[in-house]
């Protein structure tokens, strides 16, 4: 098995089109997260293990009902994780700079959030990788609640379990099973390895349809 160490690193370095190949090829198709989520910085990358979340929205504004279950959420995050949240909402924001930087001291390698972010300038200078569907100053208070936290959640068609790899980057937000993680690792690897076998080859004049029959990869 691969540390996660190891698996944090070697996907940093790849593209998230070599990953869903693999899952394609693999009968995975369904593991893209919706094209409307943008990182806050372009061409920022996210790496790690999915802690999954999800809420909706509540009128309730009593600081004491609300944000005490988001603060013990940020309390359990553990090293290598990324938040991925469901807000079924898209009124409030549902990160903001104090849960991004108690995110990130414990460990956090981003956030994925399938609803909305505030203080954005204070997360960008975080150096914290957030991914959302838009941002706003509305706070949660009276607006949304926390419901729970690690366990499963499906975000328009893809699945989202506890311990699934998350990787993002220019292209979108693709969540790997955590079952078959080191051997897409690999496989997706070895694609990009092949598809730079078929780059020189075109470069040095080859037919992209010969480098193709050559390769199987283009």
């Amino acid at each position: 098995m691969i540390s996660l160490e190891e698996k944090i690193s070697r996907f940093e370095k790849m593209y998230t089109g070599a990953i869903t190949d693999i899952l394609d090829e693999k009968g995975y198709r369904n593991c893209v997260l919706p094209h409307d989520l943008y990182p806050l910085v372009p061409g920022q990358r996210i790496t790690g293990i999915a802690m999954p979340m999800y809420g909706e929205p509540s009128d309730d504004t009593d600081p004491n009902t609300i944000y005490p279950p988001l603060l013990k959420m940020l309390g359990d995050v553990t090293p290598g994780q990324v938040l991925v949240s469901k807000a079924n909402d898209n009124v409030a924001a549902h990160l903001g700079e104090l849960s991004s930087e108690t995110a990130k001291y414990r460990g956090a390698r981003g956030a994925v959030i399938y609803g909305g972010v505030r203080d954005t300038d204070y997360i960008i200078n975080l150096d914290f990788p957030v991914f959302s569907r838009y941002t706003t100053p509305n706070d949660v208070l009276g607006r949304w609640r926390l419901v729970d936290y690690n366990v499963p959640i499906e975000i328009e068609g893809t699945t989202v379990r506890p311990g699934d790899f998350v990787v993002g980057d220019r292209d979108g937000v693709v969540i790997i099973p955590q079952e078959i993680t080191d051997e897409v690792l690999i496989e997706a690897e070895a694609v990009m390895n092949t598809e730079n076998l078929v780059r020189k080859a075109i470069l040095a004049g080859v037919h992209p349809l010969d480098a193709y029959n050559k390769y199987g990869r283009f």
